[in-house]
């Protein structure tokens, strides 16, 4: 990574988010496909319910603050070491074949649908690989099935497809296609 020309090594592990606000972006560009494509989830945040944002108000004007994480409760749960560890961890979670199979079925699928222009490419088909074995990990299994794959699949693979102008002129989205795809598709026993 550099920053105003001066290169500065990456802490390892490292975790990249991003914010992106659907309103009010003029003057910012989407990123490429191919960037996209570098972000592992996607993760949808809907507006609160009105008794929950009531309850922010109130925290704000008691003096609540965002930027002041251990006021918030905040704490770590792990390091560096322990994230580590978990990783290597994920990594020895199996995939039989037919779950193999699965993943690039649903990544396949998205690309012969009529409502998408560019559907999941391989390297969306390994992230959905990854994020499934860390779910399965995370669940106490140690190898991936079918329901991780699948409870995956959205969070993974909404950002990777690019759907055609007509299909979204029709109020169909990426999470629309993706449950058509999973519903279609065959799930191994």
């Amino acid at each position: 990574m550099s920053v105003d020309g001066t290169s500065r090594p990456l802490p390892t592990p490292f975790l990249v988010a991003a914010t992106m606000n659907p309103v009010e972006y003029e003057g910012t560009y989407s990123l490429p496909e191919a960037q996209l494509d570098r972000f592992l989830l996607k993760l949808t945040v809907d507006l609160p319910p009105r008794d929950a944002e009531v309850e922010v108000l109130v925290r704000h004007a008691a003096g609540f603050s965002p930027r002041d994480l251990r006021a918030a409760g905040v704490t770590a749960v792990l390091g560096a070491e322990d994230l580590a560890r978990a990783q290597e961890e994920v990594g020895r979670v199996g995939a039989s074949p037919d779950v193999l199979a699965y993943v690039v079925d649903l990544a396949r699928a998205t690309r012969e649908s009529p409502s998408v222009r560019i559907g999941v490419s391989p390297r969306g088909s390994t992230a959905l690989l990854a994020a499934s074995k860390a779910w399965a990990w995370l669940t106490g299994f140690d190898r991936i099935t079918p329901d991780h794959v699948q409870a995956m699949a959205l969070p993974v693979l909404r950002h990777r497809l690019q759907l055609r102008p007509e299909a979204e002129l029709e109020g169909v989205d990426a999470d629309a296609v993706l449950r058509s795809v999973l519903q279609q598709v065959r799930v191994p026993l």
